[in-house]
Protein backbone atom coordinates (compact mmCIF):
# COMPACT_ATOMS: atom_id res chain seq x y z
CA UNK A 1 0.00 0.00 0.00
CA UNK A 2 2.67 2.13 0.54
CA UNK A 3 3.79 1.66 -3.11
CA UNK A 4 0.91 2.41 -4.34
CA UNK A 5 -1.27 5.11 -2.19
CA UNK A 6 -4.54 5.71 -1.99
CA UNK A 7 -6.01 2.83 -5.17
CA UNK A 8 -4.02 -0.02 -2.82
CA UNK A 9 -5.71 0.67 -0.13
CA UNK A 10 -9.03 1.37 -1.69
CA UNK A 11 -8.79 -2.60 -3.18
CA UNK A 12 -8.20 -3.85 0.04
CA UNK A 13 -10.77 -2.25 1.95
CA UNK A 14 -13.40 -1.91 -0.71
CA UNK A 15 -14.02 -5.85 -1.03
CA UNK A 16 -14.49 -6.07 2.69
CA UNK A 17 -17.06 -3.61 2.93
CA UNK A 18 -18.75 -4.91 -0.47
CA UNK A 19 -19.08 -8.33 1.50
CA UNK A 20 -20.05 -6.60 4.52
CA UNK A 21 -22.88 -5.17 2.69
CA UNK A 22 -24.47 -7.92 -0.07
CA UNK A 23 -22.75 -11.26 1.56
CA UNK A 24 -20.23 -13.57 -0.47
CA UNK A 25 -21.63 -14.72 -3.90
CA UNK A 26 -18.91 -13.70 -6.18
CA UNK A 27 -21.24 -13.10 -9.46
CA UNK A 28 -22.63 -10.06 -7.77
CA UNK A 29 -19.32 -9.79 -5.22
CA UNK A 30 -16.67 -8.26 -8.19
CA UNK A 31 -18.74 -5.80 -9.43
CA UNK A 32 -20.43 -4.47 -6.69
CA UNK A 33 -16.59 -4.02 -4.95
CA UNK A 34 -15.92 -1.90 -8.50
CA UNK A 35 -18.94 0.66 -7.30
CA UNK A 36 -18.06 0.63 -3.63
CA UNK A 37 -14.11 1.53 -4.64
CA UNK A 38 -15.06 4.32 -7.08
CA UNK A 39 -17.97 5.68 -3.94
CA UNK A 40 -15.38 5.54 -1.73
CA UNK A 41 -12.90 7.53 -3.66
CA UNK A 42 -15.29 9.99 -5.17
CA UNK A 43 -17.21 10.70 -1.31
CA UNK A 44 -13.31 10.94 0.61
CA UNK A 45 -12.35 13.45 -2.65
CA UNK A 46 -15.94 15.46 -1.72
CA UNK A 47 -15.08 14.89 1.91
CA UNK A 48 -11.67 16.64 1.44
CA UNK A 49 -12.75 19.40 -0.67
CA UNK A 50 -15.73 20.65 1.92
CA UNK A 51 -14.68 19.84 5.22
CA UNK A 52 -11.90 22.58 5.27
CA UNK A 53 -13.25 24.76 2.76
CA UNK A 54 -10.90 27.13 1.73
CA UNK A 55 -7.92 23.71 2.31
CA UNK A 56 -8.72 20.96 0.12
CA UNK A 57 -7.26 17.31 2.00
CA UNK A 58 -5.72 14.94 -0.42
CA UNK A 59 -7.79 12.15 -1.06
CA UNK A 60 -5.76 9.40 0.39
CA UNK A 61 -5.56 11.06 4.03
CA UNK A 62 -9.55 11.08 4.33
CA UNK A 63 -9.68 7.31 2.38
CA UNK A 64 -7.03 6.25 5.31
CA UNK A 65 -9.23 8.18 7.99
CA UNK A 66 -12.05 6.20 7.00
CA UNK A 67 -10.85 3.17 6.13
CA UNK A 68 -7.93 2.19 8.56
CA UNK A 69 -10.70 1.94 11.49
CA UNK A 70 -12.71 -0.56 9.32
CA UNK A 71 -9.78 -2.60 7.95
CA UNK A 72 -8.62 -2.91 11.74
CA UNK A 73 -11.94 -4.36 12.87
CA UNK A 74 -11.99 -6.44 10.55
CA UNK A 75 -8.74 -7.77 11.42
CA UNK A 76 -9.23 -8.31 14.85
CA UNK A 77 -12.55 -10.00 14.38
CA UNK A 78 -11.24 -12.28 11.76
CA UNK A 79 -8.43 -13.34 14.15
CA UNK A 80 -10.67 -13.91 16.84
CA UNK A 81 -12.56 -16.24 14.55
CA UNK A 82 -9.74 -17.75 13.72
CA UNK A 83 -8.57 -18.68 17.28
CA UNK A 84 -11.88 -20.00 18.17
Amino acid sequence: VSFTGVIGFVGLVAPHIARLAIGGDHRVLLPFSAVVGALLVVSADLVGRLAFAPVMVPVGIVVAYLGVPLFLHLLLTRRHEMST
